[in-house]
């Protein structure tokens, strides 16, 4: 029987989850599995929806992740976790940055923004980890590292330390960005809250 593994990452436009997918899925490669991976753009460039489906494994015929299918969610913004949860699989888990990007009915005053998100994610889904990567990236020089925060999280949470992710990190990202990102993706492998 073949057995994979599937991860879908959600996020907004410009929050980096294309490179995380691609950083990601160039270090599964290298320890030998099949992969595939398909994105989904929407309307990124616009601050709309990006999700990026992985499944890996023994032998992968197609990327596609349907409702209560992904072992790992990862998301980039928490809302974006919340309206993605049913495509987690019972006993899944959840790696999520408590980062809230407000969308244009609640920056006109349209809409509200959900509040108790981190703490609903948690209850719904026991494996959650919840990662001030935004802050964490911020705090570092530049909030556009929040996404190799979250890789530095997501790679502790599946236990997949024995890649060499900082070399696979300095070569997916820019020359000039490469050390801030190197120190990003070691904030999110060090940090230890849920």
């Amino acid at each position: 029987m073949t057995t994979t593994t599937s991860i879908l990452l959600v996020g907004v436009g410009g929050q980096g989850a294309i490179l995380t997918s691609k950083i990601l899925s160039a270090g599964l490669i290298s320890r030998g599995y099949d992969l595939k991976m398909s994105e989904i753009h929407g309307m990124s460039q616009r601050g709309g929806s990006v999700t990026t489906q992985i499944k890996f494994g023994d032998k992968v015929y197609a990327p596609n992740i349907g409702l209560a299918e992904a072992d790992f969610l990862v998301s980039f913004e928490i809302v974006e976790a919340l309206r993605a949860l049913p495509y987690l699989k019972p006993g899944g888990s959840l790696v999520t940055d408590d980062h809230e990007i407000y969308s244009m009915p609640v920056s006109a005053g349209f809409a509200t923004y959900p509040q108790g998100v981190a703490e609903e994610l948690k209850r719904l889904v026991p494996e959650t980890t919840v990662v001030p990567a935004g802050t964490m990236a911020a705090e570092l020089g530049n909030i556009r590292v929040q996404n190799i925060v979250l890789l530095g999280a997501l790679v502790k949470v599946m236990g997949l330390t024995d890649i060499d992710w900082p070399a696979l990190v300095a070569e997916y990202v820019p020359a000039k960005a490469r050390d801030l990102n190197l120190k990003a993706f070691d904030a999110g492998l060090k940090y230890s809250g849920r």
